[in-house]
């Protein structure tokens, strides 16, 4: 339906577009048309909202730069006349590249407004993110992704801005125009022009950015911010005329901040500009443990989140049932870490222990399985059984087996295959040639991984000479 214009707003508004080919075209299509119900009621120009795309593909490709449309009605078909470029999707290469158009003044970049990329993405990436995003948000990119895949939700929560609840959606193609309208309000907060607003908000600091009023010649700003309930707690940092944004950390969680920018300069008088911001609950690490990458004799453990309050964390595992366990220390920056040295097929119970700056501690556990390590079976033996018929017979192997197959391919007459109980330990082989020289395996069976076959040549003698056999081990 019809949108009211959206007005005093300025910024440039940069598209991440997978443009690859594990996106489908009738992906591609519904991106494209999110894409521009998006944007629809922004007010287009030089000194309002400006955009642009960039392709993921194997080489990152500007589609158009950001002062090349002005207008809703050529943005718009700009848009639709978009093309997928296919190749591979090379999406570090790509925020690479944005970096260097964001702040381009050939692709039509401003230097003073606000910077804002909004990432669509089916969750894949041939290549890292993690430092070329880290670099665009260190230089004030505020980043949007909307996720239409099965994407890794810790690495693209810490790729999206802070906080992911605002910053990060997960959703079908289809189903693009739920996330529509949050979105676009989301990116009005940090595009509004000419006032005082905070991004970034979190449960201890917040980022204050505010339009360009002085530079580094003409004044300073006073910066004064207290929680509402107690001013008489509040605090003043100075910076200097060629600032536009300040963090302010080290702050209470759920408290609302009154906050007042007082530009102080020489020259011209500027009023002084408040704003009200109320930190974040503070985040409770960790809520959530996933246990990946499973083998007979360790796996991965990785959690979320992971807020700066945190100082380190502390990882205990042991079997079940048992008493002995072990520790492992991680740094706090860090969201994993692999264990190891463990008994196969053996269930862990894990668990993970945050440590926070002010001394307490918060725990989650979670169960872990080794996977059944695989095993052969051993002394494979034949017994003449009468005119072409063999006994084969084999020794156990190890672990919990779920059962054995044999395997005879015959040098005349087809190949067989049979499947036995992990109580048994023999079987009869029939209808083999007399003469012929056949192949005989036996593999056993397990739950989560095959097992290693043992393989022997049998040898018939011709029916001329005495009835029997005789076996080789292949060199």
């Amino acid at each position: 339906g019809p949108q009211p214009a959206i007005s005093n707003s300025e910024g440039d508004l940069l598209f991440l577009l997978d443009s690859s080919g594990s996106v489908s075209y009738y992906e591609f299509s519904k991106v494209k048309e999110f894409m521009w119900d998006l944007v629809r009621p922004f007010t287009f120009g030089r000194k309002d909202v400006q955009a642009s795309i960039i392709h993921i593909s194997t080489t990152p490709t500007m589609e158009f730069p950001f002062d090349q449309y002005l207008s809703s009605g050529t943005l718009q078909q700009a848009i639709r006349d978009t093309q997928q470029l296919m190749g591979d999707t090379n999406t570090g290469k790509a925020l690479s590249y944005a970096k260097e158009k964001l702040f381009s003044n050939e692709a039509g970049a401003r230097p003073d407004v606000p910077k804002v990329l909004v990432w669509v993405t089916d969750g894949f990436s041939t290549d890292d993110i993690s430092e070329p995003m880290q670099l665009l948000k260190d230089m004030g990119v505020t980043v949007f992704i909307v996720s239409t895949g099965r994407g890794n939700y810790l690495q693209l929560s810490a790729a999206a801005s802070q906080p992911p609840e605002k910053h990060l959606h997960f959703v079908d193609v289809d189903d693009l125009p739920i996330i529509t309208e949050e979105l676009r309000d989301a990116i009005r907060d940090v595009i509004h022009a000419n006032r005082l607003h905070a991004v970034d908000i979190t449960s201890s600091s917040f980022r204050l950015v505010w339009p360009e009023l002085l530079s580094q010649e003409t004044g300073y700003y006073t910066v004064e911010y207290g929680p509402t309930d107690d001013l008489s707690r509040k605090r003043t940092k100075q910076v200097s005329g060629a600032h536009t944004s300040l963090v302010l950390s080290n702050l209470a969680p759920e408290t609302t901040y009154e906050v007042a920018l007082i530009p102080e300069s020489n020259i011209h008088y500027f009023p002084p500009q408040t704003t009200r911001v109320t930190t974040l609950a503070e985040e409770v690490s960790p809520a959530q443990i996933l246990i990946s990458e499973s083998g007979p004799h360790s796996f991965h453990v990785s959690w979320a989140p992971t807020p700066e309050s945190v100082v380190g964390y502390q990882i205990l595992y042991g079997p079940l049932p048992g008493n002995s366990v072990k520790l492992l220390e991680v740094d706090g920056k860090h969201n994993s870490t692999r264990v190891e040295n463990l008994a196969p097929n053996t269930t862990y119970l894990v668990t993970v222990t945050a440590v926070y700056k002010s001394g307490k501690e918060k725990s989650l556990s979670a169960k872990a399985c080794t996977q059944e390590e695989g095993s052969k079976v051993r002394h494979l033996r034949f017994e003449d059984m009468g005119p072409n018929t063999l006994k084969a017979s084999w020794d156990s192997a190890d672990g919990k087996v779920l059962g054995y197959k044999v395997r005879c391919r015959r040098q005349i007459g087809p190949s067989s295959v049979l499947s036995v109980s992990p109580q048994i330990h023999s079987v009869l082989l029939t209808d083999l040639a007399s003469g012929t020289t056949n192949k005989v395996c036996v593999k056993p069976v397990y739950k989560n991984q095959p097992g290693k076959g043992l393989c022997r040549m049998v040898h018939m003698q011709p029916a001329t000479e005495a009835q029997g056999y005789k076996h080789r081990q292949r060199a």
